[in-house]
């Protein structure tokens, strides 16, 4: 099965956390975390379709006015997901610049933004720049019992409050199903790849009787004209499996409630990326920063079931120390190695 998430550490596994998730034929990506992100090319950045924020520590946050920067003089939505307080935070970080001339731009910027917290409902504001970026209240959104926050295209992001002496959010990404074509079975019967594909599995995905017409092109100009065969005969070229799962957690403290509420989002991950940000033996140093060590890094993700780890944001202290920290959290994990970079 060819995955749908292709996530990319933007700084390795030592620099400041940000992680820019693209999804296969999809136009939008989500990024999680903003400390540094001049490695994403301005034609990146302009796909974000939403941030996750998990809090507002400078090497999570300070990377943001990039963004903003190539986002103003476009028309755009962007959601924005964070912690208790964090509308308060974005408006003012917004207001340490002058928008006199901000009526001169024709494309208005729109943040919508969602406070995930402990709450029954997450407050949710809007900040425009045709209104100055001045929060406007919005309908707050029911907190639901998996955290579900927002939809990105057919992706789901759910949320969940952890504590790093101060609330921080962790994060899990969803597709609902994954729906993979028979590259092979094209083959054998002659027919085409091409556009006619995205038809073909968004009817077998929504059920349609066997003898729904189905067109069969290559290129987009030819579908007028194209030649029809009945969706029965086609059905067997799609195959639909549960949808990849992806989980970021960073920046929590090693405590019953924290372990209990990540291992709940990140269950069953394809891929978990979490903060080993201590060796194990500086468990007091972990403890007093509010970080994981590797060790408890590896438990969570063995108690997760998580598929593959991609353990990160280790400490400077440990430069030129990698494959010990990457070991160390593969023993925590009993598991026989990890993966590189992705």
């Amino acid at each position: 099965m060819r995955p749908t998430l292709h996530p990319r550490l933007l700084n390795g596994r030592f620099g400041d956390p940000a992680l820019y998730v693209e999804a296969l034929h999809a136009p939008e990506a989500v990024l999680f975390d903003c400390g540094d992100v001049t490695a994403l090319a301005p034609r990146h950045l302009l796909r974000v379709g939403a941030l996750a924020v998990s809090h507002a520590h400078m090497d999570h946050w300070a990377g943001f006015d990039r963004l903003l920067r190539v986002l103003i003089g476009r028309g755009k939505r962007l959601p924005l997901v964070g912690p208790q307080g964090f509308t308060e935070r974005l408006h003012h970080r917004l207001q340490s610049y002058t928008w006199n001339l901000a009526d001169r731009i024709p494309a208005d910027l729109v943040f919508e933004v969602t406070e995930v917290t402990g709450a029954r409902a997450w407050p949710r504001s809007r900040l425009s720049l045709h209104g100055g970026f001045r929060p406007q209240a919005l309908d707050p959104l029911p907190a639901t019992e998996d955290g579900a926050v927002l939809h990105v295209g057919a992706l789901r992001l759910r949320a969940a409050v952890l504590d790093h002496f101060t609330p921080c959010l962790g994060f899990a990404l969803e597709e609902p199903r994954h729906v993979n074509v028979w590259r092979t079975r094209l083959e054998e019967r002659g027919l085409p790849k091409g556009p006619w594909l995205a038809g073909l599995k968004a009817a077998v995905v929504e059920g349609l009787p066997d003898e729904t017409p189905v067109p069969v092109f290559a290129r987009a100009a030819a579908a007028r004209e194209a030649p029809v065969l009945p969706l029965g005969a086609l059905r067997d070229l799609v195959e639909i499996t549960p949808g990849q799962r992806l989980a970021y957690l960073t920046d929590l403290r090693d405590t019953p409630a924290n372990r209990a509420a990540a291992i709940a989002l990140a269950r069953g991950a394809d891929i978990l990326f979490i903060e080993a940000t201590f060796a194990a033996e500086d468990a007091a140093a972990a403890a007093e920063r509010g970080h994981l060590t590797t060790r408890a890094a590896g438990e969570i993700a063995a108690a997760a079931r998580a598929r593959r780890i991609e353990p990160f944001h280790f400490s400077p202290r440990y430069v030129g120390q990698e494959a010990r920290l990457m070991a160390e959290v593969a023993t925590a994990a009993q598991v026989n190695g990890l993966a590189g970079p992705p």
